[in-house]
């Protein structure tokens, strides 16, 4: 036992010399370990990143959400206005089954609103009473719509933050009037997205909201535009799809047909998107690291080679094959092993720098940068690996070589 703690504080320290002897092949050796261990640690980080980002994008939309709508696209198709989604509809997907929590409606019309003698083209839009809640949206001043609004049918309206500022600035815009086509409104709630949607809803820079009953005062007819309903789990998201789909299906023309859809589905789309990006990343990684590995196995060719003597002298001496392998395989884990542990400190840092630098950038909630430290294990074991395998073949070479002949060699 003591000989053989003897015996790998030598190879050690032999392995350790011999990497300061020659500091800069060694660290240029180490250079592709770092940039493959580093690799990994990053790729891993960032796809957490993007699928967290993704996810929180989706749930400041709106959770669990499905969405509906009349599909207008096919030019064979004639729509009538009995094919349109009514409150009706609303009100039976809402009892056909206690899977949903909230349901929602809109309309919305492009208008122009009329504020300080100015006019600015926005969107109006006939809202339910639970559409804050399904959409998430923030009411940064005043307050949101209450049964009394939709009951007496008041004119009464939520303007977005945007809106506020370019119309009613540099005074409180609760209580103000505008007008909005031919009707005039009172201002009582200033309104913004958790989330920005970026016009891919029916939110807009410069948004109106006004009470649902109010869109027939422009139209003639209170119908639906766009119907949500949100489910009470994720898990049952599909089955309030298909249940949504059925019903407006059986109160309808068989000939209409509705988009109904859900935000899973673009998901799940980002899921393989990033996983996709995850392993091409991660083969790019490996590639660093094969590149790294047969740099280690050159170099510890070249090292064998020149230090044909010196293995030579320590076999002269009673050094045995295992201990000359363990030498030269030491001098491999040490390369791949400090390279691996610089790669990944520089890796591990990077998040922290660009967490500190999205701080200045008007990102909704910051951005935050999940650090897996299973990806810094893995990059560890796999790096320190691939220097043991690609420094196996060298070790083995040094360990086969003869006294005698080593002795003489020159």
């Amino acid at each position: 036992m003591e000989k053989a703690a003897i015996s790998w504080s030598e190879n050690w320290h032999l392995a350790v010399e011999a990497l300061r002897a020659n500091r800069l092949r060694a660290a240029l050796t180490m250079l592709g370990v770092m940039i493959g261990s580093g690799c990994i640690v990053l790729v891993i980080t960032v796809a957490m990143t993007g699928k967290r980002y993704i996810a929180t994008q989706i749930e400041g939309v709106g959770s669990n959400l499905v969405y509906a709508g009349l599909e207008q696209s096919i030019p064979s198709q004639t729509v009538t206005l009995s094919d349109q989604i009514s409150l009706d509809d609303l009100e039976a997907v809402r009892e056909s089954t206690p899977k949903i929590k909230r349901v929602a409606g809109t309309n919305d019309i492009q208008m122009s609103v009329t504020a300080n003698g100015k006019a600015w083209p926005v969107s109006m839009v006939g809202v339910t009473q639970e559409f804050q809640q399904i959409r998430k949206l923030l009411v940064l001043q005043g307050r949101y719509f209450d049964d009394a609004d939709f009951s007496t049918v008041s004119k009464v309206c939520l303007v977005s933050e945007h809106l506020a500022q370019t119309a009613l600035p540099g005074s409180d815009p609760v209580g103000q009037s505008i007008h909005v086509g031919e009707l005039t409104f009172t201002v009582i709630g200033v309104f913004t997205e958790r989330i920005g949607t970026f016009g891919q809803s029916e939110i807009r820079t410069d948004t109106v909201l006004v009470p649902f009953p109010l869109v027939k005062y422009y139209t003639g007819e209170s119908f639906i535009v766009t119907l949500y309903a949100q489910a009470d789990h994720a898990a049952n998201v599909p089955l309030v799809t298909s249940i949504v789909a059925k019903v407006l299906r059986a109160r309808h023309r068989p000939e209409a047909e509705y988009d109904v859809e859900n935000l899973s589905s673009i998901l799940e789309t980002s899921r393989r998107i990033s996983f996709a990006l995850t392993i091409v990343f991660l083969l790019i990684a490996m590639l660093a690291l094969l590149i790294s590995g047969i740099g280690i196995m050159n170099i510890m060719l070249v090292s064998v080679t020149e230090r044909t003597r010196e293995i030579g002298i320590r076999k002269a001496v009673g050094a045995q094959r295992r201990e000359v392998l363990c030498q030269f395989l030491l001098e491999a884990f040490l390369i791949s092993g400090i390279g691996a542990i610089t790669g990944i400190a520089i890796a591990v840092s990077i998040p922290f720098l660009v967490e500190a630098l999205v701080r200045f950038l008007p990102i909704p909630g910051g951005l935050q940068i999940p650090i897996s430290w299973i990806s810094v294990v893995l990059a560890f074991v796999v790096s320190c690996a691939t220097g043991v395998l690609f420094g196996y073949l060298p070790a083995k070479n040094a360990a086969q070589l003869q006294p005698v002949e080593s002795l003489r060699y020159e």
